[in-house]
């Protein structure tokens, strides 16, 4: 029986990964629950699952996975506010459960040195399916790891067709059920190139050993490519349950979590070159990650901002991209502690409101 926390409860990898709980009780407890605003449905998943503790906000969250004793914290929560969590779960000593990207991404190193070895398994379906294909071969042996993306609902677009992009279009992805950032960031592939991150960080792999695929399917989740040429990739239809289970499983798997692929029936699956010349985020975040110490937090916290000037109608779609870059060459970086990364990310939000200003 695993005693497991959950932050993040009431969103989407938060309401997942109950509906995968309250499957398999037998296996998983939950002892502890955290959310944003959304006290009446939180209050009642606690009564549900018969939780005691129960926290609203980061700071408290990260006070909940300090008094609470358990075996595995799954850390759901949106945006760079889930790293006092991280580093809270990680001191603990339980295992990291990790869907908040940007707590990783914009802690960098300080994340890093803070895990044991293995502490941290990854929930993104990207970072997941690299992890099982990993469990077939060396670190040594590896070659490239190669990230899938759906190419979002712009796949195949001009950089010229999309100038008058819509927010209403921007949220259409053709797979997943996100958030308004994340979903946009999507559509820019921007979410994408923070995978890229996040990807160096977790496996340690070098940015240049680091490849994009566009898979517009969404069934290969990534790949590994070892040096003899092998490539081991992990397939499955797109369901967030699985790769959510495992987490909280590592590394033993979850009987009856999704359905298997239907091989008796045609299907093609196709891949195709990522054309940065439309889609320029993913180079961009590879430079950002490569530069290190507090570029990836600017990076983040500016197209936070722009992404919502987007939707406030204030900025152009193409705009968003172009804010970013401008705040990030404007940056003068430090070193990576708490107090630094706090004080990079609200520069970059000043700056970014004071280019989009320059924008209106």
């Amino acid at each position: 029986m695993r005693k497991i926390i959950l932050l993040g409860s009431t969103g989407s990898i938060g309401t997942q990964a109950l509906e995968v709980i309250d499957a398999n009780r037998d296996q998983f407890e939950v002892v502890g629950l955290a959310a944003g605003s959304n006290r009446v449905l939180a209050e009642e998943q606690a009564a549900r699952f018969g939780v005691q503790h129960i926290a609203f906000g980061a700071e408290q969250a990260a006070q909940l996975v300090r008094d609470v004793s358990a075996d595995v914290v799954l850390n759901g929560i949106t945006g760079s506010v889930g790293l006092g969590p991280t580093l809270a779960a990680l001191d603990s000593g339980a295992v990291l459960a990790l869907a908040n990207k940007e707590s990783l991404i914009v802690g960098g190193d300080l994340v890093v040195s803070r895990a044991a070895p293995g502490q941290i398994v990854p929930v993104d379906s990207e970072h997941s399916a690299i992890a099982q294909a990993l469990r077939s071969g060396e670190r040594s042996e590896v070659g490239r790891l190669v990230l899938t993306a759906s190419g979002g609902p712009f796949r195949g677009r001009t950089r010229e067709s999309l100038r008058d992009v819509t927010p209403q279009q921007a949220l259409a992805h053709p797979t997943w059920n996100m958030g308004l950032v994340i979903t946009t960031n999507s559509s820019t592939l921007v979410n994408k190139g923070l995978e890229v991150i996040e990807a160096h960080l977790l496996f340690g792999v070098p940015y240049d050993r680091i490849a994009v695929t566009v898979h517009p399917q969404s069934i290969v989740h990534s790949m590994v490519e070892f040096v003899d040429g092998s490539t081991l990739a992990q397939a499955s239809p797109a369901d967030m349950r699985l790769p959510i289970s495992l987490a909280l499983n590592w590394p033993h798997r979850v009987s009856g979590v999704g359905k298997p692929l239907d091989w008796t029936t045609s299907s093609t699956w196709n891949f195709e070159p990522l054309d940065s010349e439309v889609f320029p985020a993913v180079e961009m975040a590879k430079a950002v990650g490569a530069a290190g110490r507090t570029f990836p937090a600017v990076f983040n916290a500016a197209n936070e901002q722009a992404v919502l000037a987007f939707h406030a109608g204030v900025i152009g779609y193409l705009d968003i991209l172009d804010v970013i870059e401008e705040v990030v060459q404007r940056h003068e970086p430090t070193d990576l502690s708490l107090d630094a990364l706090h004080d990079a990310e609200g520069w970059a939000r000043r700056e970014a409101d004071s280019v989009l200003e320059t924008r209106r």
